[in-house]
């Protein structure tokens, strides 16, 4: 339990040092270098492009935008992210009200209830991407690569992970970000194979899906091959 609540416990870094957006940044609220980028993913490069050079654009958050969205959304990405508070999609990403569809848990690991909200987002909503996003020093990944008894309903994060684990006993590099990297491609590899919605909407070309990993120290985000 100490090994899960440690990396944890460290809340977050001043946004000057992670390249965050304060309220002084370049851009207007009405989001004057908003990415007009057609391919969804691109336009969440381009947000982050702009949270790492602090540069925000704080698209699609006035009043207005409130007022379209609360008769219905469409969300161009899903975010399947962790739930660490160091990681708020909609920031990282420069996203604003109704962009993204986010479904946040501890590890970014998959269920039911995960599977379920993504399949409303992407067969009822028609989000075109979802992005499964861990981040650098993962806390459920950490306490997956070191064991013990998980208390209480902790074993629901941690036991998906252990597979990440096994897989790269033997990778060279830093244990733990390597776990994080490929919990995040076996995420992406099951619900791509999720039958029947996921799977179909994959085969389909109705729906992309890949992996991507937050660095907390620099706040950049990367796309996994």
């Amino acid at each position: 339990m100490r090994r899960l609540l440690a990396p944890l416990a460290v809340l977050s870094v001043a946004l000057s040092t992670l390249g965050g957006c304060g309220g002084d940044a370049a851009g207007s609220p009405d989001g004057d270098i908003k990415s007009t980028a057609p391919d969804p993913l691109q336009r969440l490069v381009d947000g982050n492009k702009r949270y790492v050079t602090s540069k925000c654009a704080h698209p699609d958050g006035s009043p207005e935008r409130r007022t379209e969205v609360a008769k219905g959304q469409k969300p161009f990405a899903i975010v399947l992210g962790c739930a660490d508070s160091r990681v708020p999609p909609e920031i990282v990403f420069d996203q604003g009200l109704g962009d993204l569809f986010v479904v946040r848990v501890a590890g970014n690991v998959s269920d039911d209830a995960v599977v379920g909200s993504i399949e409303y987002a992407a067969e009822h909503l028609g989000a075109t991407l979802l992005v499964v996003l861990g981040h650098e020093r993962c806390g459920a990944c950490d306490a997956a690569l070191h064991g013990g008894e998980a208390p209480g309903h902790l074993h629901a994060v941690i036991d998906p992970i252990v597979p990440a684990v096994r897989d790269t006993a033997a990778d060279p590099g830093d244990r733990l970000d390597n776990v994080v990297r490929r919990n995040v491609r076996n995420v992406v590899h099951d619900l791509s194979e999720n039958k029947p919605v996921l799977e179909h909407l994959v085969e389909a070309h109705k729906l992309r899906i890949v992996g991507a990993r937050y660095d907390l120290d620099t706040g950049e985000v990367e796309i996994l091959k």
